[in-house]
Formats: C-alpha cells, sequence, structure tokens
C-alpha cells in the first residue's frame, strides 16, 4: 500500500474518531488491507486503482457518521462481485452482519430471467426486500452510486445515459424519500449533465453569469438580518444557499418559464438553537420584508414523511427581488442533509428504536407490496410509484394529518385509512361539499369519505386514477379474492389462446417440471393462482406461455423447427405476410384490415375474422367489441405480427386530465421528446371542468406507445390515459 493510500486511509480514522471514540480501527485496517489484495492488479475506466472507489465510499459514510460495520461493508461491497472472495469468507473474517450487508449492496448477476429489463427489475427487488429489514443496505447502495456519477466521465456516452437515467428513475427519489437532500441534489445535478449535456452547460453559464449580483444581494438580505436578530439577543447561523442547477431546470419545464421568471431563485438559511426562536425568527424575518400570499410552508408542526422539519416563506426583498428564507434548529439541519442516516441508532443485538421504526413504515409497506406483486417488473413500477418527490397533507375530519402522494384522491385517502373503508366507499366530502373520486386533493383539504354498510368494492376504473401505491395494492387484493374464480376463467381462456398461438399444447407445457420454477418465482401456491392473476391482468398469458415453451424447447430442441425446416418456415412466412406486417395462417397474400375501434399495434395481442368482401379484420384481444363476435367463433382465424417487418402504425389514445393553460402545448412537447409524429389531435371540455383530448400518433411498435403513455401520466394534471376503443 502506497503513502498517498495510507495517508487517505489515516484521514477517514480521524473523522470516525471525532465520533465514535470506541470505534474498531484494528478491524476497519483488517478491512483495507483484505480490499486492496482482493482488488489488486484491477482498475477503473480512469485508468486508477480499483481500491480508490471502496476507499471514497468509506469516508464518505464516515463523513455521514455511519456505524462500523456500514464502514466496513462500504470498503467490501464490491469484492465478491469483482474478486474470487465468497461471502462466506467475508462473515468468517469480519461477521455475518457485515456479510448481510455486502450481499445487499452487490449487483446479481446470474438470476436466470429473459431480459435485461427483468434483471434490473429482479436486481432492485432484491435489494429493497435486503433494505426492508436492514435499511444500512441502500444507505451504501446510494454512497457507492454517488461516487460512481462522480466519475461517469470515464466510461462511453451510452453507459453514460443509461445509468444517469436508472439514477434520476430510482436513485434521486428514494434517497428524497430517506431524506438523504444532500446526495439527492448533487445525483440529481450530475444526472442532469448527462442526460441533457446543452441544456445543462446552457443553464450554468446563465446563472454563473449573474452569480455576482446575486451574492451581493444575499449578503446585503443576510446583514440586516444579522442585525435585527442581534438585537433580540438571539446567537444565528445565516448562509446563502444556492439553487441545485436541476431544481431550476424542474422548474423551468414545469412552469413554462425562462430563467429570468423564476423568481425565487436567491434562498438563506437561517439555523438557531431551539423551535421556539425558529418562530421568533420568522416573526423578525416578516416584519423586515412582506411574505407572498401562498408561499409560506411549516414543516415544523407537519413534517415530511422523509422526516425534514424547516420553516419555509417566500419574501419580496430589497428592489422587488423576491427570495426564499429556510429556518431551522441544527437538529433539523443533520436530519435535512443526511436524512435516515442522521437517525442511526442502533442497540446491542442490531436493532433500532420504536421512533426510528415508525419512520421505516414504508419501507415495510414495500415489503407487503413486493409479496403481492405479480412479478418484478410489476413491482419496480409500484415502487417508483411510491417514490412521488412532492406530497400533499390533508386532514381527517378528527384533524388527523394523512400524507399522500401529489395528485392523489378521495380514494387514495379512504384506502390510507383501512382497506375496509375504501373497499365500502361510494363518494367523498372535501371540506363539506360532495366531489367527484378523482378529485385531486389539496394541502389542507378536510376528507369525509362516504360509505355504505356493506362491501361495495372498488371498480376497476380505480386502477387507473389512484396515485399511492398502497391504494393500488389494496384495490387489486380485493379483485384477485373476491373476482377470484372469475379470474381463473380469465386466465384459462387467455392461456389457451396464447398456447394455440404459440403452436403448443397443454399437454406439452404445463407439467410440474416447467410450472414449477413461476410459481415459485411469483409465490404462487397453485397453478389457481398463477390464472387468477393472469385473468385479472397483473400477468400476460404471452409472459407465461413464453417461459413454459423456453423450458420445454430446452428438453426438445427438435420441437423448435417442428416437421418444417427453417427455410421453409420462412419461406412460408414471407409468402403469408401481407403489406400490413401480419401473418394470416393458411392464407397468402390476403387482404387486412385493422379495426378502428381498438387500432391493434405491433406488440398488441390480436385477433383476426373473416369478413365478407374485406379480407381479415384485425382486432386487439382486449376490444371490447370482440365480445359481440361470439356468434361469429367459427370466422376466427388465427394471426399474428410478422417479425422484422418494418413500417408505421396509427395508435390512437384518450386524455382525461384537469383543463388548465399550456397542457396540450406540454402533451404536443412529450410526444416531440419521444421522437414520435403526431397525426392529430382534438380537445374538448366536460361539464364537469375536465378536458378530453383525442390524439393519434405513429409508432412502429408497441413499447413506443407504452413509453409514451408512462411519459404522459407523468404530465401535471393529467388524470388518465387510455388506447382508444369503442
Amino acid at each position: 500500500m502506497d503513502e498517498e493510500m495510507k495517508s487517505k486511509i489515516k484521514e477517514i480514522e480521524e473523522i470516525i474518531s471525532k465520533y465514535n471514540s470506541n470505534a474498531d480501527l484494528a478491524m476497519l485496517e483488517k478491512a483495507f488491507d483484505f480490499a486492496e489484495k482482493a482488488h489488486k492488479g484491477q482498475l477503473r475506466k480512469s485508468g486508477e486503482p480499483f481500491f480508490i472507489h471502496p476507499l471514497a465510499v468509506a469516508k464518505m459514510l464516515a463523513e455521514m457518521e455511519m456505524d462500523m460495520p456500514s464502514i466496513i461493508a462500504g470498503i467490501l461491497h464490491d469484492v465478491v462481485e469483482d474478486t474470487e472472495v465468497t461471502s462466506k469468507q467475508i462473515a468468517e473474517e469480519f461477521s455475518s452482519e457485515i456479510a448481510y450487508l455486502v450481499d445487499g449492496v452487490t449487483k446479481l448477476k446470474h438470476i436466470p430471467v429473459s431480459s435485461k429489463e427483468e434483471l434490473q427489475a429482479e436486481n432492485l427487488r432484491k435489494m429493497f426486500i435486503s433494505m426492508a429489514s436492514d435499511i444500512r443496505v441502500i444507505v451504501i447502495k446510494l454512497v457507492d452510486r454517488l461516487h460512481n456519477m462522480r466519475t461517469l466521465q470515464y466510461v462511453n456516452t451510452d453507459s453514460q445515459i443509461t445509468k444517469a437515467r436508472e439514477t434520476l428513475e430510482i436513485y434521486t427519489p428514494l434517497a428524497h424519500r430517506l431524506g438523504m437532500s444532500k446526495i439527492k441534489w448533487e445525483l440529481e445535478d450530475l444526472c442532469f449533465k448527462y442526460l441533457e449535456p446543452d441544456t445543462y452547460q446552457d443553464l450554468k453559464k446563465q446563472i454563473n453569469a449573474k452569480r455576482e449580483d446575486r451574492e451581493k444581494y444575499i449578503q446585503g438580505v443576510l446583514e440586516t438580518i444579522r442585525e435585527k436578530t442581534s438585537e433580540a439577543g438571539l446567537k444565528v447561523f445565516l448562509d446563502g444557499r444556492p439553487k441545485h442547477l436541476y431544481s431550476v431546470y424542474k422548474k423551468m419545464v414545469k412552469q413554462n418559464k425562462t430563467l429570468e421568471q423564476i423568481y425565487d431563485l436567491i434562498a438563506i438559511r437561517v439555523i438557531v438553537d431551539t423551535v421556539q426562536e425558529c418562530y421568533t425568527i420568522l416573526g423578525i424575518i416578516h416584519e423586515l420584508y412582506k411574505p407572498m400570499p401562498g408561499r409560506f410552508k411549516d414543516y415544523i408542526s407537519m413534517p415530511k414523511p422523509n422526516m425534514y422539519q424547516s420553516l419555509h416563506t417566500t419574501l419580496i426583498g430589497p428592489d422587488g427581488m423576491p427570495f426564499e428564507a429556510q429556518i431551522r434548529t441544527w437538529e433539523m439541519h443533520k436530519i435535512a442533509e443526511s436524512g435516515i442516516a442522521a437517525h442511526w441508532k442502533y442497540k446491542e443485538g442490531g436493532t433500532t428504536t420504536s421512533e426510528f421504526d415508525e419512520k421505516l413504515d414504508w419501507v415495510r409497506h414495500l415489503l407487503d407490496i413486493q409479496k403481492d406483486s405479480g412479478d418484478a417488473s410489476q413491482f419496480v413500477d409500484t415502487f417508483k410509484m411510491d417514490l412521488f418527490t412532492e406530497e400533499v397533507f390533508v386532514f381527517t375530519p378528527k384533524g388527523d394529518v394523512k400524507n399522500l402522494p401529489a395528485g392523489s384522491n378521495p380514494i387514495d385517502f379512504a384506502y390510507s385509512i383501512h382497506s375496509a373503508i375504501g373497499n365500502r366507499m361510494i363518494g367523498a366530502k372535501v371540506n363539506g361539499e360532495i366531489k367527484p373520486l378523482n378529485y385531486r386533493l389539496k394541502n389542507g383539504d378536510i376528507v369525509d369519505v362516504i360509505t355504505t354498510k356493506e362491501t361495495h368494492g372498488p371498480s376497476r376504473d380505480w386502477l387507473s386514477i389512484v396515485k399511492s401505491s398502497e391504494a393500488k395494492s389494496k384495490i387489486r387484493q380485493w379483485f384477485k379474492k373476491e373476482r377470484r374464480e372469475e379470474n381463473i376463467e380469465h386466465g384459462k381462456s387467455f392461456i389457451e389462446r396464447e398456447l394455440k398461438k404459440q403452436g403448443f399444447t397443454h399437454e406439452q407445457l404445463f407439467n410440474k417440471e416447467y410450472i414449477g420454477p413461476i410459481l415459485k418465482k411469483h409465490n404462487f401456491n397453485s397453478i389457481d393462482d398463477l390464472l387468477n392473476v393472469v385473468g385479472f391482468g397483473e400477468l400476460t398469458a404471452q409472459k407465461v406461455v413464453s417461459r413454459l415453451r423456453d423450458e420445454y424447447l430446452k428438453d426438445n430442441p427438435k420441437d423448435v423447427l417442428s416437421t418444417e425446416s427453417l427455410e421453409n418456415i420462412v419461406s412460408k412466412e414471407k409468402k403469408q405476410t401481407t403489406d400490413s406486417g401480419i401473418v394470416v395462417k393458411g392464407i397468402d397474400n390476403c387482404l387486412v384490415r385493422f379495426s378502428k375501434c381498438c387500432n391493434p399495434v405491433p406488440g398488441d395481442n390480436i385477433v383476426g375474422y373473416i369478413t365478407r368482401g374485406r379480407g381479415v379484420s384485425i382486432h386487439r384481444a382486449d376490444c371490447p367489441n370482440i365480445q359481440s363476435m361470439n356468434e361469429f367463433k367459427d370466422r376466427e382465424i388465427d394471426v399474428r405480427w410478422a417479425q422484422n417487418f418494418s413500417t408505421t402504425y396509427n395508435a390512437e389514445l384518450t386524455i382525461k386530465a384537469l383543463d388548465r393553460s399550456n397542457l396540450m402545448l406540454e402533451i404536443a412537447g412529450v410526444i416531440a421528446e419521444q421522437k414520435l409524429n403526431m397525426r392529430a389531435i382534438s380537445a374538448r371540455t366536460t361539464k364537469d371542468n375536465y378536458g378530453i383530448i383525442d390524439l393519434t400518433v405513429e409508432i412502429s411498435e408497441r413499447t413506443q406507445l407504452d413509453k409514451l403513455i408512462k411519459k404522459l401520466n407523468q404530465v401535471d394534471s393529467i388524470v388518465e390515459v387510455m388506447r382508444k376503443s369503442s
């Protein structure tokens, strides 16, 4: 180990000794030696020794005042993944606790899944299951990701974009949810730098151009406040707080404004010793500067779910220039910076305080959701939905506070009280007035749920309008339990149809050897459990049959070609492929017409019907009009999408949204961002002030449409995005 490395280790030891005088530094040095030997000869993309990375992670954890097992796990977090060292060796050399933390952080490489997306989803699910048992896993993981993002310039552009997008979608909202704002802000700015490099540099240049003027302005405000607080005999710490680039950019995009139109770029922070002094300072500042109406938030009396506490107020400063003031105690400041890490108080034996446990209820709730999830990708979608960066605080009639994701409605509120309340809900009063169930709740609303005495049961439509993962999970549970028999029958039908489409029989694929791993993977106790979620729509028949087919073909490779050679199949497909990209079984070059009622696109499950004089009509398998064709079942014909067929298709969407200005512009912006061509758009307003927008976009495959729908659902004021079918 060279002198530079020894100096860095000494620095880490000094940081730890300041807050933990009883730290086992000998064990720490053993971990450093162990990791350096394990990583010997390995280099980072920058050309530096790999050991630089675990060293940096350990230092960052020490600066957050984490416990010794966390810091040692930070040093060892890559040895199992990147070297010959095993978890068992770590447990023997150090402890089972440290081995558990390392295992939770380590990326999993050998999960038998069928796609990269599923691999990422499974990795994420495993990580959060570990996290529910020990929150230190995610603290180490966040620090590991932050250091990797700081050195992202050494990897290629594609890797930069992939890593930055994953970080922005998963890790920054997670850091927010854990109250680790210092890490969150830095991660967001780094992601912004790689995802929007031109915009990032342009915004940075604009802000830097007026930095000197802003700093003079801030100093003037701070001096005025310092004089007044000194006269009142108060001891305060004053500081100017620059706005982070990404938060400025988000505000510009959301409000459709230029940098000059963003009025609260300037912010100050006041830190005092007691809560009482926070409110005294607030009064002094409000006497000095006029507060802006509706811009005061008291997070001290009503803390955020991530433990954040502070007073926020926006004021009109000298020369009419607005600025924001944040007022908090030193303890609040530490929590605001480090979040969950600031609360880390392990007792002997590895259990936490009851107060600490209460703050982690949402993590355990996440674990309950994953047990109920059909597959890993659904869990990840639910998890992302649960990490909204903004919350809304509403009250029960008795005055209890409920915090919900921004955009929540009375249904979310009802299920946050109890699943029985949600299941018996028939309406809601907000501030004494009857409101529609999709009404967007606002801060301070008092919500009174109207219920019926008997279990009413949720509507399937509720799944598309609720915003909280808790409500979505409880609605799904109701349908899976109360509509089980109906779901099983639908599931059987979907599976049989998919088997027919893929050319296999039930006897070939549905044996214990093939079905067992799927049941185990999804925590199903029986095939009926599987059919239940397929019938409910939580797991697709296509995914189930494809997995069974893959297992079957491993044992029966000759069946891949059946009785035909591959060349004959390809030749036949070419003959049977129409200009529309549809293969019609047994018919060459027939006329194919896409049904206007449901507009199927590649990736949709489809059904073909022989019509009189107009060839074969193609419908989506979930098209409502299919139900009315039962009497024409004898006209049904096998159809499928051709492979590697390149053309474009029109997809029609209907958007329901709260009517507001610039909404159409934002929707057009999202479509342009996805590099899709918009063929038509029209809008109308309903009597209850909702905007209904019909639009047609040109796509080449279903994944493009799914991605667009997902992005549109993230636009403020949009209640629901649906595929059009009539």
